[in-house]
């Protein structure tokens, strides 16, 4: 059984930093495909960053693009996001999630093709 615990969230003030991890117990961490989500009150579950399985692809969302970076160290079965320059919009629940049974090579967007998510950490941008 698969299971993902994020971490690192908080409340930080507007132009501060924050790192994500997300640490995945239960298989091998490099057999998934890794990615980040937030949601916010009220708002969808919307896409921040994707990246492969052999961290050699990434996807950026454009509204952190510049901002945030997402990676991976497979040999601690973890994956992180950085999160510089934050601003009030960025708050929000963010969630990692793992897909399975993609190419090394693929990272993957789209809440419907992950199979795995975690319970979510908080992070809160104050102005």
């Amino acid at each position: 059984q698969v299971q993902l615990v994020e971490s690192g969230g908080g409340l930080v003030q507007d132009g501060g930093s924050l790192r994500l991890a997300c640490a995945l117990s239960g298989r091998t961490f490099s057999d998934y495909a890794m990615g980040w989500f937030r949601q916010a009150p009220g708002k969808e579950r919307e896409f921040v960053a994707a990246i492969s399985r052999n961290g050699g692809t990434i996807v950026t969302a454009d509204s952190v693009n510049g901002r945030f970076t997402i990676s991976r160290d497979n040999a601690k079965n973890t994956g992180y996001l950085e999160m510089n320059s934050l601003k009030s919009e960025d708050t929000a629940v963010y969630f990692c999630a793992a897909a399975a049974g993609r190419p090394q090579y693929k990272a993957v967007s789209t809440t419907a093709e992950y199979d795995y998510w975690g319970q979510g950490t908080q992070v809160t941008v104050s102005t």
